[in-house]
């Protein structure tokens, strides 16, 4: 495999990277903060595999005049590309999200348009290439409306639709689309909030992620315990929704 990972300094995004590496793909690691490229390009080379290609590429994505040339290098760097991976994204609480207009149109921003757009990019090359494989973290906040994530949620639900048309339409000309919907994930994103009893780890959750894509599944749920319990909720009618603070 031959992989581009948005968002892999960090959280799950470096623990699917590691895996890939680990195993013998070669990853090239996009992300903004040059610091934190450099230190994971060092991590995946000492623990990848003997012969595989690292790169890491400055990729901002609030940015997006800058996800052509960022694919496109890595495209070079890795002489060819199969598999596009999208971890990035932001995270804040619907308190924080109600208080600061700005962060709000940040947040929406960044987790719905501007990852739509990166995603574009990616299906235009590896269309272009004959097919591959686009996987992208939305969230299981996006499978309901809920109150402790309305706005947050709002913008996962818009990329899950996304996802789900893009499967539709390019599948059969070789494009598989990978929704991945994390739960609770003890990362840098949640630290300090209170984790549910099945809260996930960034390693199982790459490994769940690694086998999806490998089988080119549509959609995982990650850990695989948040399936079973968005199953309920989204079964549940609105008098109840509207009653309870899940």
């Amino acid at each position: 495999m031959k992989a581009v990972v948005l968002g892999a300094t960090r959280g799950m995004g470096r623990a699917l990277a590691r895996k890939l590496a680990e195993r013998g793909d070669s990853v090239a690691v996009l992300g903004r903060d040059s610091a934190e490229l450099e230190r994971s390009g060092a991590d995946l080379r000492a623990r990848g595999a003997p012969g595989i290609r690292v790169a890491t590429i400055a990729c901002d994505l609030e940015k997006p005049d800058g996800f052509k040339a960022a694919l496109d290098a890595a495209e070079d760097a890795l002489l060819g590309l199969d598999t596009v991976i999208v971890t990035a994204g932001l995270f804040a609480t619907q308190e924080a999200l109600e208080a600061d207009p700005a962060l709000l149109a940040r947040v929406l921003t960044v987790d719905f348009s501007n990852t739509v757009l990166f995603c574009e990019e990616a299906r235009k090359k590896l269309l272009g290439r004959g097919g591959g494989t686009l996987c992208v973290f939305s969230s299981v906040a996006g499978d309901r409306g809920r109150k402790p994530v309305v706005l947050y949620g709002a913008a996962k639900a818009g990329l899950s639709r996304y996802l789900e048309g893009l499967d539709h339409r390019y599948r059969g000309q070789g494009l598989k689309t990978v929704c991945v919907k994390p739960g609770f994930v003890r990362t840098g994103m949640t630290e300090g909030l209170k984790a549910p009893p099945f809260a996930g780890e960034p390693e199982a959750v790459a490994d769940q992620v690694l086998t999806a894509i490998d089988l080119g599944l549509p959609e995982v749920y990650a850990p695989a315990m948040w399936g079973l319990v968005m199953g309920v909720i989204k079964g549940l009618p609105r008098f109840v929704m509207r009653r309870v603070g899940f």
